[in-house]
C-alpha cells in the first residue's frame, strides 16, 4: 500500500509544531513531531515575533520529521493567524521582525483610516470585520510612525508566507491569509488597490495571489541539506489557520448561500461562522461587524471573531501567579458543580482584552453590569464559559439574519473540542445540535490539501470525506434550551 507523508507547520500565538500525516488513500494518521512555544516580545518599543528563534524550531520539527519520516515525505505547508506581517528589501533582506497585533502602534488608526476614506467605503471595498488590530491599521501606523522603513519596503509577506520563502525561496501571498488584512478585496480576488492609493498604501508591495494548494517548488537545496528532506515540495494550504481548520470541517453539504450549518473554530478565539460559495458585502453584514474571510476551494468564509477560551486559559494563569495549580480538567470540574446561568459578561469587554488580573476583570465586569460577582473558582470558570457560549448564540442569530435562515446544525472544531462542558453549553445556548471534531483541525485541513491539491485545485468534498473517515466525532444535543431561552430571551 502506497503510504504519502506530509508535514503540517501549525504556528499560533502562543505555541507551535510540526506535524506529520500518513495517508493510504483513504485515511490519514497525525503524529505530532515537534511542539514549542511562541509569544510576542518587547524589543524596541514595539511588541515583536521573534521569527528567527520560530525559524529554528521549524527546521528542528522539519529534521524530526526526516528522522521519523525519511525519504516518504512529499510536502510540507505552513498555517498561521493572520493579519500580521513583516516586509523584504527589493535585494531580498528581510527588513524587521513581524510586529505582534497586541502591540499599541494601532490605536487611534481605525479613526484616521475613516477621515480619509468613510468606514462604509472600506467595507465595500474590503468586505471585512473592524478591527484596530487588521494590517491595513498596523500600515497605517507604519506609514506614520516609521515612513522610512516603509519606504524601504518592496514586498508584504503575511507570516505563513515569510516562512514560505525561508523554505523555498519563493514569494507568495496565499489568499485566505491576505483576505484577514482589510487590504483585500474579496469579490474581485486581488488587493483593494483604489483603497490603498486613497490611504496613501504603496501599491507595489503588494504581490501576486496564490490559492491553496500552489506548488511552490522544491526546498532550498541548503534547508534540504540541513533538515536531512530530499524531494520534499513546498505545498501553500490555506495558511490561515481558521481556513484550514473550516476545511476540516466534516461536513457533507456544499458551500452556498443560504447554508444549512455553520461552524465554530474554538480556541484561544471562537470564529463563528458560515462557509458560502460567494462574498456577502452588505449593509446588513457590515452594521452586525461579521467579515468575509478567503476559505480553501474558492471559498469564503462568513464569520465574526469573538473571545474564546482566552478566558479561561488568561484566569488560569493569574492563579498559577498566585501559585494556585489548576490543571485545565480540575477547572471545568469546579465549573460544573457551579449553578448555572447566575453571571454572564460579555466576552469581547475591552477590559478583558489584557487584564492584569482575569479573575478580577471578570467580577469588575460583573459587578458594573449588575449581575452576581462570581467569587469561587468554579463560578469565575462557569461565568467565562457561558458568557463565551451567550456570544456564539448571539452571533449565529445574526448569521441567521445574513444568510435568510436559520442554520440547522453548529460543527465545533479545534482545541475546545476538548472542553465537552462548552460544547454542550453551545448546544444549549444556541438551541441547536452540535457535531465536536476534529480536534486537531487546522492541522488536518492543512495536511488535506496538500496531499489532495491537483494543480493547484482542492476538491473540499475529498477532504472532508477523508475527514469523516479517519477521525471520531461528537453528537451533542440541546438538554437545557429553556432555561438559556428564559436568561436570555
Amino acid at each position: 500500500m502506497t503510504r504519502s507523508v506530509a508535514l503540517a507547520v501549525d504556528l499560533g500565538a502562543s505555541g507551535g509544531r510540526v506535524v506529520s500525516g500518513v495517508f493510504d488513500g483513504r485515511l490519514l494518521e497525525l503524529e505530532e513531531l515537534h511542539r514549542f512555544e511562541n509569544g510576542p516580545v518587547s524589543m524596541g518599543g514595539l511588541l515583536v515575533w521573534d521569527l528567527v528563534r520560530l525559524w529554528q524550531e521549524v527546521v528542528t520539527g522539519l529534521r524530526a520529521a526526516a528522522v521519523r519520516h525519511g525519504r516518504a515525505v512529499q510536502s510540507v505547508g505552513v498555517d498561521t493567524w493572520g493579519v500580521d506581517f513583516s516586509f523584504l528589501t527589493a535585494d531580498g533582506a528581510l527588513l524587521a521582525n513581524p510586529v505582534c497585533y497586541r502591540d499599541a502602534r494601532t490605536q487611534g488608526m481605525l479613526t484616521a483610516a475613516e477621515a480619509i476614506v468613510p468606514r462604509d467605503e472600506i467595507f465595500a471595498a474590503t468586505g471585512l470585520q473592524f478591527m484596530e488590530i487588521n494590517s491595513l491599521y498596523q500600515l497605517l501606523a507604519l506609514k506614520r510612525q516609521h515612513p522610512s522603513m516603509l519606504a524601504a519596503a518592496d514586498r508584504l509577506l503575511m507570516i505563513p508566507d515569510l516562512i514560505h520563502w525561508l523554505l523555498s525561496g519563493e514569494l507568495s501571498n496565499e489568499r485566505t491569509n491576505a483576505t484577514t488584512t482589510q487590504c483585500f478585496d474579496p469579490r474581485r480576488r486581488d488587493w483593494a488597490f483604489d483603497m490603498l492609493a486613497r490611504l496613501g498604501l504603496p501599491r507595489h508591495v503588494f504581490g501576486p495571489i496564490v490559492e491553496p494548494g500552489a506548488d511552490l517548488g522544491p526546498l532550498r537545496p541548503e534547508i534540504a541539506a540541513e533538515t536531512g528532506l530530499t524531494g520534499v515540495r513546498v505545498i501553500v494550504p490555506g495558511t490561515h489557520d481558521t481556513a484550514s481548520a473550516v476545511a476540516a470541517v466534516p461536513a457533507l453539504e456544499p458551500p452556498c448561500s443560504r447554508p444549512e450549518w455553520c461552524y465554530v473554530s474554538l480556541g484561544t478565539w471562537a470564529l463563528v461562522g458560515a462557509e458560502l460559495d460567494q462574498p456577502l458585502v452588505t449593509p446588513e453584514c457590515r452594521s452586525h461587524n461579521f467579515t468575509n474571510e478567503g476559505g480553501v476551494g474558492g471559498t469564503t468564509r462568513l464569520l465574526k471573531n469573538i473571545c474564546g477560551l482566552w478566558l479561561v486559559q488568561q484566569c488560569r494563569a493569574s492563579w498559577q501567579k498566585a501559585g494556585q495549580e489548576w490543571s485545565w480538567e480540575q477547572l471545568t470540574a469546579l465549573a460544573a458543580e457551579a449553578p448555572p446561568l447566575v453571571t454572564l459578561v460579555d466576552p469581547n469587554h475591552p477590559s478583558l482584552v489584557a487584564p492584569a488580573d482575569m479573575p478580577e476583570a471578570i467580577r469588575s465586569l460583573a459587578r458594573s453590569g449588575g449581575d452576581p460577582v462570581p467569587e469561587t473558582t468554579g463560578a469565575v470558570i462557569r461565568a467565562a464559559l457561558e458568557s463565551v457560549a451567550a456570544a456564539v448564540r448571539k452571533t449565529l442569530e445574526e448569521l441567521d439574519e445574513l444568510v435568510g435562515r436559520r442554520v440547522g446544525r453548529v460543527h465545533v472544531v479545534g482545541g475546545g473540542v476538548k472542553n465537552a462542558l462548552l460544547c454542550q453549553m453551545i448546544a444549549d445556548a444556541t438551541n441547536r445540535p452540535v457535531v465536536a471534531g476534529p480536534v486537531e483541525a487546522t492541522a488536518i485541513g492543512n495536511l488535506l490539501v496538500q496531499l489532495v491539491a491537483r494543480d493547484g485545485a482542492v476538491d473540499l468534498r475529498t477532504v472532508r470525506s477523508v475527514v469523516r473517515d479517519s477521525f471520531e466525532l461528537t453528537h451533542y444535543q440541546p438538554r437545557d434550551a429553556d432555561r438559556w431561552n428564559a436568561r436570555l430571551g
